[in-house]
């Protein structure tokens, strides 16, 4: 019996020796990541329902897509111009600094939360909201382009799901500790504006001291692990590095742009992240409306916006918590047993399994079940799984592209879903739920469809070397 509760645990948590401390220090950092972003990215949301409004949440999401398009070009530049591991760390530090400042003006009488007129001309909560929707393509994709260029396709179907599980813990961590200091602190019946600025001010500092960390652990990795050990799928490295020395190493602002239309693969992994970020916005706008409720005193009708993060924060740890399981014990087991292609397939089918549960009891609580287990599903088996697809691709796609693809594919995905909810406000209760089952189904079978074939592109280029971004495999053979 001891024996083989040993053989299951080695077969779930084996580690190669030369790889274990690079695995600990990429846990590490993306633990730092998402238990700073699950507590920001809560804020996001109820900061800009007191200062903005939370009905123009659909119209910032669209916005947010067509204001980050600069943003991304300078990155594209920096890309070319600083080390992998320099790139993380910059916009690490980028996100602490900035994030500090935003903490300091939340206290602001005038453009801050102390002003309670809530209003779409106050570009305070607009700008708020556009620096933490960049955290993903900015922090988050960085980080996943910078494991893939140092990961190959053995050590991704390995260890992406200790990494992710090491995310999880994080995302149990951050929230955690701002739900029970929300709960510490909200003064019992009395919830003032005043305390409510300061718990926002304190869990907004608490991201911006993750994300200092950050770089501290980037760096130790780079001086601790050696370089042979940081380089991924060989065929990239090989060619990469013969593009280099022949002075073909660096490429313009727009290629990752090109590359996302050129290769039918990348825009693939762009309509995968499209179609969830689509299913995802519609649950979401329905989430924090019943937030918003859960935070209104049901007898004199006042509204605080702690109770409203408090109630987010106890959702997030649940979706973590359940991510954290399914990762440790579920991820590496699935992409062992089924492999990339039918693994792939598997998320889209659960989301139908999941959405009909919803729409076959309709209450307030299967909608939070259907949307915690999704975002669930998607942390820790969608996000490795999509991961493991640039294993087979060029530095170009791995950051350029892939910076488009998720900020586009996401914020694309979002303004869609919510340009369908501010359409849906217009019909009627029975007119909605057809509305929305009618809906959901054409986006689960494009979904499906789109991970059939990029399951299929990935394990044929694997078994034949092949190198996802050249023109021609004949340069791999020169």
């Amino acid at each position: 019996m001891i024996n083989k509760f040993k053989q299951v645990a080695n077969s779930l948590f084996e580690i190669a020796p030369h790889e274990r401390l690079k695995v600990l220090f990429l846990s590490l950092t993306y633990f730092c990541i998402i238990a700073g972003y699950s507590v920001a990215k809560e804020l996001k949301d109820t900061v800009f329902t007191i200062i903005v409004g939370e009905y123009y949440i659909p119209k910032v999401r669209i916005a947010a897509m067509i204001i980050l398009v600069p943003a991304i070009l300078f990155y594209a530049l920096l890309v070319d111009r600083l080390r992998r591991y320099q790139l993380l760390c910059f916009y690490s530090l980028f996100y602490s600094i900035v994030g500090l400042i935003f903490t300091f003006l939340l206290s602001h009488p005038i453009i801050g939360m102390a002003n309670t007129d809530s209003s779409p001309y106050r570009l305070f909560g607009w700008l708020f909201y556009f620096f933490l929707e960049g955290y993903t393509p900015f922090v988050v994709s960085v980080f996943w382009a910078f494991a893939n260029s140092i990961t190959d396709q053995e050590g991704a179907k390995k260890n992406y799901g200790l990494m992710v599980a090491g995310s999880k813990l994080g995302g149990m961590f951050g929230p955690l500790l701002a739900w029970l200091w929300l709960y510490l602190n909200s003064g019992g019946a009395v919830n003032t504006l005043a305390r409510d600025i300061f718990n926002h001010q304190i869990l907004l500092g608490f991201f911006s001291v993750m994300s200092l960390i950050i770089p501290l652990i980037i760096i130790l990795l780079m001086k601790k692990v050696p370089g042979r050990y940081l380089h991924g799928y060989e065929a990239v490295y090989q060619l990469e590095k013969k593009r280099s020395q022949e002075g073909r190493g660096k490429s313009n602002v727009l290629a990752g742009f090109a590359m996302l239309l050129k290769y039918p693969y990348v825009f693939g992994i762009f309509c995968i992240i499209f179609f969830y970020e689509i299913i995802n916005t519609v649950l979401s706008y329905q989430r924090v409306l019943i937030a918003k409720t859960y935070a209104t005193n049901v007898v004199d009708g006042a509204f605080s916006v702690s109770a409203m993060a408090s109630f987010l924060y106890q959702v997030v740890f649940l979706v973590h918590f359940i991510g954290f399981l399914i990762s440790l014990f579920g991820t590496r087991l699935l992409l062992e047993m089924l492999g990339e292609k039918r693994a792939l397939i598997l998320v889209p089918i659960l989301h139908v399994v999941l959405l009909i549960y919803f729409f076959g009891f309709y209450t307030p609580f299967a909608f939070i079940t259907t949307s915690v287990l999704i975002k669930a599903i998607n942390y820790s088996l969608s996000y490795p799984l999509r991961e493991n697809l640039y294993i087979p691709t060029m530095k170009e796609i791995k950051f350029k592209a892939k910076s488009w693809i998720d900020s586009f594919g996401g914020k694309f995905g979002k303004a869609t879903g919510s340009v369908f909810n501010w359409l849906a406000q217009f019909v009627g209760p029975a007119v909605s739920f057809s509305l929305h089952f009618v809906f959901f189904s054409v986006i689960s079978g494009a979904g499906l469809l789109a991970a059939y074939l990029l399951g299929k592109k990935f394990e044929w280029s694997i078994a034949h070397n092949e190198v996802i971004g050249v023109d021609s495999q004949e340069e791999l053979q020169e």
